[in-house]
């Protein structure tokens, strides 16, 4: 913490109500949020760092707070415009963006943010990107090391490979033979894995035979961004972890037909000594037991035939056999121009861009948040976005 700026003190003497914007030297835009503080988001001239920064002016105590930021962090422009969406959300603008990079919502009050401010004992906030367009929600593929869920998923995404894309996992353990990083999983350390863990950049974890495994945020939305449908392949307690997380997801947990049918296939891939077969064994059993856990998992299908359960698998999903699968076009990039101005009507925001006076054929982009879902610790999706350009007899038309 440290003095504020005579000039900021100034303006925190007026009697500002909720939501009311300061615009400060440099390039920093202001929000205060209920009566005791403001958040002040960009940098100065001079500042060293390529991301925006974030300080809380906390006016019950007149001294500054440095907040823990977690989250992917927004580059640094030199023009931002900032709304206060709602009493937990501030949605950033950046300027001279195109619309991939250029709406971020920094949460202050969300679910998320409370509970890591809960760990942590200090104030925090979070950055979550703005996406535009709709995504169908994750997969979630769950069942005991042998079951072939591998398989299954595997057969999934090459049948269907602009449909559906599987995230690949972390893990601490070695790799085995032909295993390539990146590609079956990223192989990483377990000091590395942990501090990632801590920085919240994980959706779950576990450990599992003695190392960790765990599914990062950015793993599951780079398949999402891409406009595919993402798999994930996570034993019983990461998808419990996931389905108490703020990732909406269809959970489906491959069993087999029997415990020894289990068995043998462990067996019969002979890649592991007596010692590991028995403890993956004694796992299953516990995992076959958590599978029949009320409200954890929403389908359950029996591999006993691979052929006629992955038929059953696309089914499920809604996949007609012989289907031709057309690829989501992504959502046309719209640019915001460095000067621009926002403001907020309902659950809608008006962008104006440029001088309203000396630029009559610039557009004004109408940015509506209704339908969005998600938020930290990932994207925040379901923007929509209309271009509203000027008519020949000088009114505006909605695109």
């Amino acid at each position: 913490m440290g003095e504020a700026p005579a000039f900021f003190i100034d303006d925190l003497k007026k009697d500002l109500t909720n939501g009311d914007i300061l615009k400060l030297e440099g390039h920093e835009t202001a929000i205060n949020i209920g009566l005791s503080k403001t958040y002040v988001i960009g940098g100065m001239d001079n500042e060293s760092t390529s991301n925006i920064e974030v300080r809380i002016y906390d006016k019950s105590i007149g001294d500054w707070v440095i907040p823990i930021v977690l989250g992917a962090k927004p580059n640094s422009s030199k023009c931002y415009s900032a709304v206060l969406f709602d009493e937990d959300r501030i949605l950033v603008i950046k300027g001279n963006s195109t619309s991939d990079d250029c709406f971020w919502f920094l949460e202050v009050n969300t679910a998320f943010v409370r509970e890591q401010k809960r760990r942590f004992e200090t104030d925090v906030v979070a950055w979550s990107k703005g996406v535009i367009g709709e995504a169908e929600i994750p997969i979630v593929i769950s069942g005991p090391s042998g079951v072939g869920k591998g398989t299954l998923i595997s057969k999934l995404v090459e049948e269907f490979p602009s449909k559906f894309g599987f995230s690949v996992s972390h893990t601490t353990r070695a790799s085995r033979n032909k295993e390539q990083n990146g590609v079956h999983y990223h192989f990483t350390e377990r000091n590395v894995m942990e501090k990632d863990i801590q920085d919240g950049k994980f959706l779950e974890f576990a450990s599992v035979h003695g190392n960790l495994y765990g599914t990062s945020i950015e793993a599951v939305e780079a398949v999402t961004d891409k406009g595919k449908r993402c798999i994930l392949d996570i034993d019983v307690q990461g998808a419990r972890s996931v389905r108490a997380s703020s990732l909406e997801a269809i959970f489906i947990f491959i069993r087999p037909p029997s415990f020894e049918d289990l068995e043998k296939r462990l067996r019969a891939r002979g890649t592991e000594t007596e010692e590991q077969i028995q403890k993956r064994l004694k796992n299953a059993r516990v995992e076959l037991e958590q599978g029949n856990s009320p409200g954890l998992f929403d389908h359950i299908l029996v591999n006993d035939d691979l052929e006629t359960c992955y038929k059953n698998l696309k089914k499920l999903l809604g996949l007609n056999e012989g289907a031709e699968t057309i690829h989501k076009l992504l959502p046309e990039f719209v640019e915001v121009p460095l000067e621009h101005t926002a403001s907020k009507i309902d659950q809608k925001i008006l962008i104006n861009c440029g001088n309203a006076e000396e630029n009559s054929d610039r557009n004004t982009f109408l940015l509506d948040l209704s339908s969005t879902k998600g938020g930290a610790p990932g994207r925040t999706r379901g923007m929509n976005i209309h271009i509203i350009k000027p008519s020949t007899n000088g009114t505006k038309m909605l695109s």
